[in-house]
């Protein structure tokens, strides 16, 4: 029999993302967010969802437009300092000597150093009451040579991502592959 615990954030595992934009002077900014994720796949579309109190809200709705770079396991101390910095006070960019690329197709920066890369143009924004989602239009992907399989698929293992639990306050690197959606069914 289950328990129950009410109410809380706990649909896992929740991806670590760092949402790049830039400010009203042009710095490149970059902020740690775990509240997102795909939803949809015609338009290719996924949000991420930002407390107004955060610098990176102010240069999304000011742009329309911010970058998701995923980063690998090796990343997660400088991803956790990313998440403890504001970028108010901290050039992020420059405090761990990672690389702000400009996205070739909306106006946000990307980390160079992250394996995985989606720039994204705001379609729409809806509030949430703490938080805002920003439906983001993916306008381009970029992955680095290493973590890609044939036919522009992605080697999950090799990308190495990230997870959190906002419950317990833990990272996790993505799990082993467990087989082939849509086919290890077909064995029951």
């Amino acid at each position: 029999m289950k328990q129950s615990i009410g109410p809380q954030t706990m649909l896992y595992p929740a991806p670590m993302l760092l949402v790049g934009t830039y400010d009203e002077n042009g710095r490149a900014n970059v902020m740690t967010c775990a509240w997102g994720g795909i939803c949809s796949s015609d338009p290719i579309c996924v949000t991420v969802s930002l407390r107004e109190a955060t610098y990176s809200y102010h240069n999304i709705v000011r742009a329309q437009a911010y970058t998701i770079s995923v980063p690998s396991a090796s990343l997660v101390k400088q991803v956790d300092f990313v998440g403890l910095k504001s970028g108010r006070d901290t050039d992020k960019f420059a405090a761990l000597g990672w690389t702000a690329t400009k996205a070739e197709h909306v106006d946000a920066p990307y980390v160079e150093e992250c394996p995985l890369v989606l720039e994204c143009k705001v379609v729409r924004t809806v509030e949430l009451g703490l938080h805002t989602m920003f439906i983001g239009q993916v306008m381009d992907v970029k992955a680095d040579a290493g973590i890609m399989r044939e036919k522009g698929h992605l080697d999950i293992p090799a990308l190495d991502a990230i997870c959190f639990d906002p419950n317990n306050g833990h990272y996790y690197a993505a799990g082993a592959p467990l087989g082939k959606a849509f086919s290890i069914g077909e064995e029951l």
